[in-house]
């Protein structure tokens, strides 16, 4: 087991090398485009197609790692049946019998669950995404779950379809400052989380500030904020409900058109991107 954990220590380390020297390149590529406004303009969506990359890339590599791992225990688990069965058992050993058939059973359990979850919702609702993505001939492009995801996805899409450079942290500024001078449009829909009040006058101030400077999860109200600050259609695509939920039609098009997830990750909600193309074969 002591090889396995340094294995393991020794990919965590690569992939905290690897993080770097991505820094290292993007802050190459901002200093490169500083003065060239049709690199600038590109800039955003490559950087987000490199961390997304290296991002897959490593959990790739961290599940091949754990993979082998358990791959070995089963095999030192084999190997330590075969051997007791020529020696007499004793009470301890049927003890320890016992629980090596439970941990048995226990695996039996996750692989029937690994099985059954290739049904489940998150795959479920991926399929319907891809499904309504196909009629408009565009696909899921993948973005980090960091809070930062609705603002990503939105970024990139600025990036590819009206060639604009925006960054996170301007379009939270850019909410934030629509939806404070906003108020009276917003306040009725926003409520504390424990009352169900809506919120005072403190609390909407909290809510700006925790939207412009933490990476606060963004819902319906701050698509609803980027839209009218970007004057800017948004189109977000779900597995349920209507084929699309479209809004700031009134602006010029194309619109921006995103997919939100209710099943991708175990932390709740979840915005990506799209591009053209489709998807391939099993990749759900």
């Amino acid at each position: 087991m002591d090889t396995e954990e340094n294995e393991l220590a020794v990919l965590e380390s690569k992939h905290r090398k690897e993080k770097k020297e991505l820094q290292a390149q993007i802050q190459a590529l901002k200093k490169a485009a500083k003065n060239d406004k049709t690199k600038r303009k590109e800039l955003t969506a490559e950087i987000l197609r490199l961390e997304t990359e290296m991002d897959t890339r490593h959990q790739q590599e961290i599940d091949t790692a754990n993979k082998n791992v358990k791959e070995e225990t089963d095999t030192v688990l084999n190997n330590v049946e075969n051997e007791l069965t020529n020696v007499k058992i004793s009470k301890a050993q049927k003890r320890r019998d016992k629980k090596l058939q439970q941990e048995k059973e226990r695996d039996e359990l996750i692989k029937q669950q690994e099985q059954e979850n290739r049904h489940g919702p998150r795959n479920i609702e991926l399929q319907e995404i891809n499904n309504k993505l196909k009629v408009r001939g565009l696909k899921i492009f993948m973005i980090p779950s960091d809070g930062d995801c609705l603002y990503k996805a939105i970024s990139h899409q600025l990036a590819i379809i009206k060639k604009k450079d925006v960054s996170v942290d301007e379009l939270r500024v850019s909410a934030a400052k629509y939806i404070r001078q906003n108020k009276g449009d917003f306040l009725p829909f926003m409520t504390n989380p424990d009352t169900f009040e809506m919120l005072t006058d403190e609390e909407f101030e909290e809510y700006c500030e925790k939207l412009e400077n933490t990476k606060v999860w963004g819902g319906q109200l701050e698509v609803r904020a980027l839209s009218n600050s970007l004057q800017c259609p948004i189109t977000i695509i779900q597995a349920t409900g209507p084929g699309s939920i479209d809004q700031g039609d009134e602006y010029e098009k194309p619109p921006l058109i995103i997919t939100y997830h209710r099943h991708m990750y175990g932390l709740g909600e979840h915005y990506n991107s799209t591009v053209q193309g489709e998807v391939e074969v099993g990749s759900c």
